[in-house]
């Protein structure tokens, strides 16, 4: 992320949980992307990496989903990363303060099994290099799981998403942290965002192989979704 970027997360990051707690699909739907990395055997002997963790909602899924694995959770903001280490956590679970853009710099080195990047390649200035980052990262033929908004190009769900960030998560997020900057730094990036089809051709020309993209439920339907691809084979 960039400097401007982070400092919302910094400032967002205290009020942050409570926030996203009144969302009632947000962590059904992080524990889904989790899970679509079917990885076996609980991730006995595996090594994930949780990238862009936050607060670690997406790095509780993915202790749940494979709680035998050893988790590297990784964030950008300083504020989010100590929200996220004061919960309770085994000690197979280790946080790290580092740019996603520079990830070997800050100790953070692969093979990993598995990678979450949940709401973290929307954040990139350059989400091309970020995809090639996390595929050199895994092992051949681990999956990443890109867990993120992506609005396809309909007015319905335009729209749709409009009348939520300012009937909702807007008014939510000065209610209750009185600044709504993060809030609606989210809707204009959402909108800016690629459409699902451009992120699956992103994974691709990342060097990614069996790209597929698997839907959410509820509202966030065509809003919401897990994006799939894996390191071919060597």
């Amino acid at each position: 992320m960039n400097t401007e970027v982070t400092a919302l997360f910094d400032r967002g990051g205290r009020d942050y949980d409570a926030l996203v707690s009144a969302n009632p699909g947000y962590h059904r739907d992080l524990a889904r992307s989790a899970r679509r990395l079917a990885l076996p055997d609980g991730g006995r002997g595996l090594r994930l990496l949780d990238v862009g963790c936050g607060t670690g909602a997406s790095t509780r899924a993915l202790h749940e989903a494979f709680p035998d694995a050893s988790i590297t959770a990784v964030d950008g903001s300083a504020r989010m990363l100590a929200r996220a280490r004061e919960k309770t956590w085994p000690s197979a679970v280790r946080f790290v303060h580092a740019d996603a853009r520079r990830l070997p710099e800050a100790g953070v080195h692969g093979p990993f099994d598995g990678i979450l990047a949940a709401y973290l390649v929307r954040n990139l200035p350059e989400p091309d290099a970020g995809l090639r980052l996390l595929h050199d990262l895994l092992r051949p033929g681990a999956p990443l799981a890109v867990h993120d908004y992506s609005l396809p190009r309909r007015t319905p769900d335009r729209l749709l998403w409009h009348a939520v960030c300012w009937t909702v998560i807007i008014p939510a997020g000065r209610l209750v942290t009185g600044d709504a900057a993060l809030y609606r730094y989210l809707w204009r990036s959402v909108l800016d965002f690629d459409s699902p089809p451009r992120i699956e051709a992103r994974l691709r020309q990342a060097g990614f192989d069996r790209v597929r993209r698997e839907p959410m439920s509820g509202w966030q339907r065509t809003l919401t979704h897990t994006f799939l691809g894996v390191r071919p084979d060597a």
